[in-house]
């Protein structure tokens, strides 16, 4: 179902109006079909910061246990019917060589592949730490590492903030974590993005764009600037800090995830389903340690 949305800067009023068209008919009919229509226009799983490795923990980091997580993720999830299943990056953590890093990618994404038919995978520091982009993409069979996609009246973008400030790509250890930026003709791509239609946005990045700190992205405020000048965004999915965060900011939820690799045992799992409503409300599902919203259509 879409939701066309005849002004851009004002995304979230037509969303409502369309929510009201369909729950006003939804009390005209029989109490099943009426339920069926308060069913979520669609539902997405989020997982970040896995970090796995086959390498004994450190710190606060369980890099083998992630398998057993995700196991635990999956079975969750096959219940949930998603649509797609998102994961924010650092997918695998960092090795001495690229046979290594390729065994750690292999290994993890061979399961993670089983969960759902569609995936869609943010780079994050870590996923090219030794390998370079086109070979963590090559092996996870997807095309680019930013890009857009459309489902069910929703615009999805996915970023890529693995550049240096020079602009080069990272890779073969070529980078430190903290110099992390959305280059120019990024930045170009997705200020046509948000300009070439009117439907709700959601976007999914590693490194964060709601701070300023060494987790930030360093021209996070550019990003923002283009986000909240399209009126269309209605949240930000993110990972890279391993913690419960969230912010609004310009009227778009900002949202960060825990990461899986934090701690031992099933208790420090964490992952969650996302819920978008026929009202452009969004529901988050956090499960162990991950906490879940409610952001009401404003």
């Amino acid at each position: 179902m879409t939701f066309p949305l005849h002004h851009v800067q004002q995304p979230r009023r037509h969303f409502l109006q369309e929510a009201t068209l369909v729950l006003t008919a939804a009390a005209t009919i029989p109490p099943v079909l009426a339920a069926a229509a308060e069913k979520p226009i669609l539902r997405f799983g989020l997982i970040t910061d896995l970090h796995y490795a086959d390498k004994p923990a450190a710190g606060t980091r369980y890099y083998r246990e992630t398998l057993d997580k995700l196991a635990e993720a999956a079975d969750h999830f096959e219940n949930d019917s998603l649509d797609f299943l998102v994961e924010l990056g650092d997918l695998i953590d960092r090795a001495d060589s690229v046979p290594t890093e390729l065994g750690y990618l292999r290994r993890v994404d061979h399961e993670f592949a089983l969960i759902c038919a569609e995936r869609h995978y943010v780079l994050g520091n870590h996923c090219v730490d030794t390998l370079r982009k086109e070979e963590f993409l090559d092996e996870v069979h997807q095309k680019e590492s930013f890009y857009a996609f459309h489902r069910s009246g929703i615009h999805f973008l996915v970023l890529d903030a693995c550049f240096r400030h020079d602009g080069l790509p990272y890779g073969r250890k070529n980078f430190v974590w903290t110099d992390t930026n959305i280059p120019p003709h990024e930045l170009e791509w997705l200020e046509g993005e948000l300009a070439s239609g009117h439907e709700p946005v959601i976007v999914f990045a590693h490194q964060r764009l709601d701070v300023g700190d060494k987790h930030g992205v360093r021209n996070n405020a550019a990003v923002r600037q283009l986000l909240e000048r399209s009126g269309r965004v209605l949240a930000v999915f993110q990972g890279h800090s391993h913690k419960n965060d969230y912010r609004e900011i310009g009227r778009i939820h900002y949202c960060t995830h825990v990461a899986m690799v934090e701690g031992s045992g099933s208790g420090n799992n964490a992952y969650s389903t996302v819920d978008i409503h026929h009202d452009g409300s969004l529901q988050l599902h956090g499960f162990r340690q991950q906490k879940s919203y409610h952001w009401p259509e404003s």
